[in-house]
C-alpha cells in the first residue's frame, strides 16, 4: 500500500557528507484522522547492504567473524563484536556483492547463495535496507585466509562454530551484532532442525 500520497516534503539540509551523508528533512504527514503533522527528521544515508551465513549441514557448523567496530565499543562494547561476513552494495548486485564480501573477509569462495529475506535495521533514523542471504561452505572452497581489506581499515578474523554454540553464544551475550542474531535464528528454525523439531513440524 502506497503512502506517497500522504508525504509532503518542504526541506531539505545537508548536515554531513564526511563518511556518509546525514540529512535534515522538514516534510507534513498526514496522520490516519486525515490532519496533517509537521514534522523534523534526521537522516543517515550510508547506502543499502548484504549479509551472509555460511553453514555445513553435515557438520552443524557455521563460519563467522571477529572485528573490531568503534560505534559498538564508545558504547559500551570491549570486545570484537562477533558477526557474519557483510558489506555495503556501493551500486552492486546483492547476490554479487556478498559473494566479493564473503571471500574476502572469509577466504571462501561461496558457491551457491540464496537470499532469504531483507530489512530495514534502524528505520527510525537510517536508509540501510540489508538484504540477507544464506550459503552452504566446504573446506574446499576456501581459496585464501580472509581478512578484509587493510586499505579500508578491516582486520578480520575467522572461526567455526556449530549452530548450537552459536545460539549459546548469543544467550551469554557474546553475539550481540542483530543481523547476525536474525540468521542464526533463521538457521536455527529452518536449517539445522533437530530430529525432535522435525517430527513436531509434520
Amino acid at each position: 500500500m502506497s503512502i506517497a500520497d500522504r508525504v509532503r516534503l518542504e526541506n531539505e539540509t545537508l548536515l554531513s557528507d564526511d563518511w556518509y551523508i546525514l540529512k535534515k528533512t522538514v516534510f507534513s504527514f498526514r496522520r490516519s484522522d486525515g490532519t496533517w503533522q509537521r514534522q523534523s527528521r534526521e537522516t543517515y544515508d550510508r547506502g543499502n547492504g548484504a549479509v551472509i551465513l555460511l553453514y555445513s549441514p553435515g557438520s552443524r557448523k557455521v563460519i563467522l567473524t571477529r572485528q573490531f567496530r568503534f560505534p559498538a565499543f564508545v558504547n559500551g562494547h570491549d570486545d570484537l563484536l562477533i558477526e557474519a561476513p557483510a558489506g555495503l552494495l556501493d551500486n552492486v548486485d546483492p547476490e554479487a556483492r556478498i559473494r566479493a564480501e564473503a571471500e574476502e573477509e572469509t577466504g571462501y569462495r561461496v558457491r551457491d547463495v540464496r537470499q532469504v529475506f531483507d530489512a530495514f535495521m534502524s528505520p527510525g533514523s537510517v536508509t540501510e535496507r540489508l538484504f540477507f542471504f544464506i550459503g552452504e561452505y566446504e573446506e574446499r572452497d576456501r581459496v585464501s585466509e580472509g581478512g578484509g581489506k587493510a586499505d579500508e581499515g578491516e582486520d578480520i578474523s575467522v572461526f567455526e562454530v556449530t549452530i548450537d554454540e552459536a545460539l549459546n553464544m548469543i544467550k551469554a551475550g557474546e553475539i550481540r551484532d542483530g543481523k547476525t542474531i536474525m540468521l542464526l535464528q533463521h538457521a536455527a528454525l529452518h536449517l539445522f532442525k533437530s530430529d525432535e523439531t522435525k517430527e513436531d513440524a509434520r
